[in-house]
Formats: C-alpha cells, structure tokens, sequence
C-alpha cells in the first residue's frame, strides 16, 4: 500500500504575530482571506523597511552587524525575518536583535511580541540564551530596550499558540471591542468593523421584541 505524502507544516510568518496581538480579524484577513490594502502607515513602513533591508554586515570594533537576518524555529514553526542582528564577542558570542518601526514606543506588547518571536527563533538556531534586544522607532528616534523575561515569553508563546489555531481553523472572527485600533488601521474599508457591529446590534433588537416569552412576560 503506498503511503500518503507527508503534510507540511503550517509555518506562519512572524510579522504575522504582529497582526494577531494587534487584531485577530486583522489577522485573518491577511493571513486566511489574503486581504491588504495599503494606507499612509504602511506605506510608510514599507519605506524604512527598504532603507534597513540592504542585507549588507560590517564590523565595528567588537561587534558585527547583520541586517536582513533570516529566522525560524522548527519547533514554534515560525518563520520571517530581522530587521539587524547585533553579534557582540568571539567564541561566547552574545545576541542583540533590533527590530524597526515606523510609529513611537506603545504601552502594548504588540510589537514587543514580534520582537521575542525573532528572539525564540535565534536562539534555537544559535544554541544559545538571549536575554533583550529593542526596538527602534522613526517617530522618536531612538531605541526602546526590551527584555526577554517570562512574562514577554510567555505572552508570546500564547500568541503564536493561538495564531496557529486560528489559521488553521480558516475562519474569520468578529471585530475586537476596541473601537480605537481600527481607526488606523489599513484594512478598515475592508472590514468594515462599525456595519458589521451595527449588524450584530440590529439582530439583537430584532431578537428581543420577537421573542415570544417576552412578550408574554409583559402582559400582552
């Protein structure tokens, strides 16, 4: 009897945690309905990111610089690539990854996520323990130190363990409650987010006063 070909394994890009810590929908619709839709934001992105993607190393004194640095860890299976990876030392090196934004320092873990994503990838390649790396962003200029502790690892962990699922589950979830982050965001037209909850509310009403125990309950 001839056997089946093994399947694959579903790898997910992990700029895509990005997009799932940010907005499961979000998520969903790039990465399940391949849906995207380019705005001043990401643009704009796409532009620093083209400056930093030069794929050319140097040397400065005691430390190397490698940009364009292509990650994955086969265990998490999670793939993508870093923006610069610091390489400090000779035989005990240490790493030092940085990833670049185009926005300022954000009091959520979002991009933090990604960060230690790119982390968990390097050091089942390397063998080794990184312990922080940071982010640089345009709007303010300067880097944001962050440390790889349990609670960033473990966050992490969560968001690619749910991303998985929901990628292979293949379906879309409703709008997050927070009304703020769809205002920036670039796939809104395409969502949609304000119909689908006024829908919802519509079906709710409609729900309520069609209800025959209501009606009873009310005397009529």
């Amino acid at each position: 009897m001839a056997k089946c070909p093994k399947k694959e394994p579903d790898w997910l890009m992990i700029s895509a945690l990005q997009h799932y810590a940010y907005c499961p929908r979000q998520f969903a619709l790039i990465h399940i309905e391949q849906a995207w839709a380019d705005n001043f934001f990401t643009a704009h992105g796409n532009l620093l990111h083209e400056r930093v993607d030069s794929y050319e190393s140097e040397q400065r004194g005691d430390i190397r610089y490698e940009r364009s640095v292509a990650v994955r860890s086969n265990a998490l299976q999670i793939r993508g690539k870093l923006d610069l990876l610091e390489v400090e030392g000779g035989s005990a090196k240490k790493y030092y990854p940085v990833e670049y934004k185009r926005g300022k320092p954000k009091q959520e873990p979002w991009d933090k996520i990604q960060l230690c994503a790119q982390a968990l990838c390097l050091e089942e390649m390397r063998d080794t323990t990184i312990e922080s790396g940071a982010m640089w962003y345009w709007q303010v200029r300067k880097r944001e130190h962050v440390p790889f502790d349990e609670e960033l690892r473990g966050i992490t962990l969560q968001m690619i363990k749910e991303a998985h699922s929901l990628l292979m589950s293949g379906q879309t979830p409703e709008p997050i409650a927070d009304q703020k982050r769809c205002k920036a965001c670039s796939l809104n037209d395409l969502c949609e987010p304000a119909v689908f909850r006024r829908d919802h509310s519509s079906a709710y009403i409609e729900g309520i006063f069609s209800d025959p125990t209501r009606s009873e309950s009310n005397g009529d």
